[in-house]
């Protein structure tokens, strides 16, 4: 998850919403990714997307079944499906997400299909939180400056 939370952070250093994603298998990192939607104005360049996308690639197959993900945030509804549809074994999730959490908070796509990864919240949860609370505070700050100039 550490490794994840550097992800998040290089996402807002850029001015991403900072979620970072890892997947890993057998205790080797296989591939990274963090948020670039607004940077590349596509919808699908979420951490976890990316992460897959990339560890299809390097490992030659669409199946991840031997992999984990480390995501500092609960993955959406979008997330959890390429989650689920790449076979992940296990997800660790840092932070909830309680307005779009699609693995536990608002519904839990994982118990509805065939393939039913393990999900473990909680992973670091201060430090993912405190990430995303940081990025937020900052870009009101930033946008209230702006309206009083």
């Amino acid at each position: 998850m550490r490794r994840a939370l550097l992800c998040a952070k290089k996402a807002a250093m850029i001015g991403e919403v900072p979620v970072g994603a890892v997947i890993v298998r057998n205790g080797t990192v296989v591939s990274t990714g963090y948020n670039r939607r607004e940077t590349d104005k596509n919808a699908l360049r979420h951490a976890e997307i990316t992460a897959i996308d990339r560890a299809c690639k390097k490992l030659g197959g669409w199946r991840l079944w031997e992999c984990d993900i480390y995501v500092t945030l609960e993955p959406c509804p979008m997330c959890a499906g390429a989650i689920i549809n790449s076979r992940i074994r296990n997800v660790y999730i840092g932070a909830p997400d309680k307005k779009n959490g699609a693995m536990g908070s608002v519904t839990a796509l994982q118990n509805s299909f065939t393939h039913k990864p393990s999900v473990f919240h909680g992973i670091l949860a201060d430090e993912c939180s405190a990430v995303l609370s940081d990025f937020f505070s900052e870009l009101r700050k930033k946008r209230n400056r702006r309206i009083i100039e």
